[in-house]
C-alpha cells in the first residue's frame, strides 16, 4: 500500500551540493514520521534527518546539522533532502523511511520505520 521512492542521487565533489527527493503514496501522512538514513559499504545504517508530516517539525544527526535539510511538501507528497557542503564521508546509498506516529524526535532508530524506499547512490569525490 505504502511506496516510497528516492531520486537525485549521483556524483558531485567534495563541497558540493545534491537535492534528495522521496515521493510517497499509499495513504495519508499526517500521522506519520519521515526519515532519511544512509548507509555506506561495510557499515550499518546510519540516521541522518526526520520530519512529522503534519507540522514539519524536524531532527537531524549531529555529523549532518547546518548541512543537510529535510523539507516536505504536503501537496506533491514529496520529501526533501537537500544535502549543501558536501564531504567523502557522506558517500552512501540514502533511503527514504517512514514510522507511524512518535515524532522526528524520538524516531531515530531504523527498526521504528515500517516502510522503505529503495534507496539512491550519493558520491561524493575527493
Amino acid at each position: 500500500q505504502v511506496q516510497l521512492v528516492e531520486s537525485g542521487g549521483g556524483l558531485v565533489q567534495a563541497g558540493g551540493s545534491l537535492r534528495l527527493s522521496c515521493a510517497a503514496s499509499g495513504r495519508a501522512f499526517s500521522s506519520y514520521t519521515l526519515g532519511w538514513f544512509r548507509q555506506a559499504p561495510g557499515k550499518e545504517r546510519e540516521f541522518v534527518a526526520a520530519i512529522s508530516w503534519s507540522d514539519a517539525r524536524t531532527n537531524y544527526a549531529d555529523a549532518v546539522k547546518g548541512r543537510l535539510t529535510i523539507s516536505r511538501d504536503n501537496a506533491k507528497n514529496t520529501v526533501y533532502l537537500q544535502m549543501n557542503s558536501l564531504k567523502p564521508e557522506d558517500t552512501a546509498v540514502y533511503y527514504c523511511a517512514a514510522g507511524y506516529a512518535l515524532g522526528p524526535e524520538r524516531l531515530t532508530g531504523q527498526y521504528e520505520y515500517g516502510y522503505w524506499g529503495p534507496g539512491t547512490q550519493v558520491t561524493v569525490s575527493s
